[in-house]
């Protein structure tokens, strides 16, 4: 965080009253570096990690130059996954309460495209999306790109990992060549210049640390034997000694991914696997039971990761050590955020020490490498999680809300409100998470009652 405070920028009074209400006071140092240069219309390219806050730093700019009254698009948001689209959108709406009727849509794969197009047939303002899905509907005529005035690339250096290149370039392709350009991401391949030069005219450069302080992460490797039942030991151990309420292990491929996450779920712990080759409808339900708590532990590799923002994160574990030293970086940032401590622990290879060397060049202090052995064998079965996700097959095209499912709970089942978790509701089905010891209650009474005036159908996840 930075000392400076919004009110030092030349911004609508309603913004800054709006920022305010949302806790934005003083600017995080990627926003006070490159606001000042954003505000003046000019392209950027920014090297920030997630939870810097960057995604204020495009938003405002895009806000304060759209025309409110013009319902065609003046800004668009390219972002490599789904998850990262809607969670850029949702700040974006935050941000942009001070003006009314502002619309931004999302526009990703993994949903029918039918909604979507009914959805831009009535205009809006921003669009945030992915890059495929946005070229599908330049392909059927459903959107149109002229009017850009701000064009952001969001975590480039993934878009690069994943092979957008060739769909960017002809996103860009539909925009007027007058525009602003901003490029941010978390690490800073030599491809990125490259990519840079092909979207932008002069851009500047602002370059900021990673949000959280390292010194409030603990860091610890743990040296196992090459060999699969060495590593799996050696990540059960990790789990039964520093016992971690919730952690996301990183794997580098999809297929360890899936292979972990069942070895985990076969000794008994409430994991789940979150790899690119899942239907877009399962990892929506798995980010759903692991950010309410209902899943202990998240098998993700990295592409899939990008957006998940899970608070209070009690631990990362690499199952497998990262080739680029950054990503380890950009990991293990996931958590010790918002001024909390949090922990990192590696599983290591003596045959990886060059990565090692790599990761630890990055360091301010150097990280300890110990012993596997170190850490006691235990033959208790671990805690279930606290929460249980309840699934309805109803959402936000039958007018649910989720103050209709917390009245249901609390109203007429009678389940004390702090029982309650998180509640998500999609399109067509709806998700709440209640505590175990009350589950069972929830689920009768949901399954004998009505929402809304109908009966739906439920299930325990």
């Amino acid at each position: 965080m930075s000392n400076i405070e919004f009110q030092s920028l030349n911004l609508p009074a309603a913004l800054l009253d709006n920022l305010s209400k949302l806790g934005y006071s003083q600017m995080t140092e990627i926003q006070a570096q490159s606001l000042p240069v954003t505000l003046k219309g000019k392209d950027l390219i920014g090297k920030a990690k997630t939870g810097s806050g960057k995604t204020a730093s495009f938003a405002i700019p895009m806000l304060t130059k759209l025309n409110p009254r013009f319902f065609g698009i003046q800004g668009i948001v390219l972002c490599p996954t789904r998850e990262l689209s809607t969670q850029v959108a949702n700040e974006i709406r935050k941000v942009a309460r001070y003006q009314a009727n502002i619309k931004v849509i999302t526009l990703c794969g993994g949903q029918p495209i039918g909604p979507q197009i009914g959805s831009l047939e009535h205009g809006a303002h921003i669009v945030v999306g992915t890059p495929g899905r946005i070229k599908d509907h330049l392909r059927k005529g459903t959107l149109d790109l002229e009017s850009v005035d701000t064009f952001v690339l969001d975590e480039a250096d993934r878009m690069l990992d994943m092979g957008f290149l060739d769909e960017i370039s002809h996103i860009a392709s539909f925009m007027p060549k007058k525009r602003q350009t901003l490029l941010f991401s978390a690490t800073f391949p030599e491809d990125i210049e490259n990519f840079s030069k092909e979207f932008q005219q002069s851009p500047e450069t602002v370059e900021v640390e990673s949000s959280h302080s390292q010194s409030q992460i603990e860091q610890l490797f743990y040296k196992v034997e090459k060999g699969l039942e060495n590593k799996n030991d050696g990540l059960i151990r990790i789990l039964q000694n520093h016992t971690p309420k919730q952690a996301v292990v990183f794997c580098n491929t999809k297929q360890t991914c899936n292979d972990v996450a069942m070895f985990l779920r076969e000794n008994g712990y409430a994991a789940l696997p979150l790899q690119g080759d899942m239907e877009q409808r399962d990892r929506d339900l798995t980010l759903v039971r692991f950010a309410n708590q209902s899943s202990s532990i998240l098998v993700a590799t990295d592409v899939a990761a990008r957006g998940i923002d899970i608070e209070d994160l009690d631990a990362v574990i690499n199952y497998d050590l990262p080739r680029d030293p950054e990503v380890y970086v950009h990991r293990i940032g996931r958590t010790g955020r918002a001024g909390k401590s949090g922990q990192a622990f590696s599983l290591y290879l003596g045959s990886e020490k060059m990565r090692y060397d790599l990761i630890n060049s990055m360091q301010s202090n150097p990280i300890d490498i110990l012993g596997i052995e170190k850490l006691k064998q235990y033959q208790n079965k671990p805690d279930k999680p606290e929460m249980v996700t309840i699934a309805l097959d109803g959402g936000k095209k039958q007018k649910i809300r989720p103050g209709d499912i917390l009245g249901a709970l609390t109203g007429t089942i009678g389940i004390p409100g702090s029982s309650v978790g998180k509640i998500n509701i999609f399109d067509f089905a709806s998700y709440v998470a209640v505590a175990r010891s009350d589950a069972r209650m929830a689920l009768n009474g949901l399954g004998e009652g009505k929402i809304k005036g109908k009966k739906l159908r439920v299930r325990r996840i």
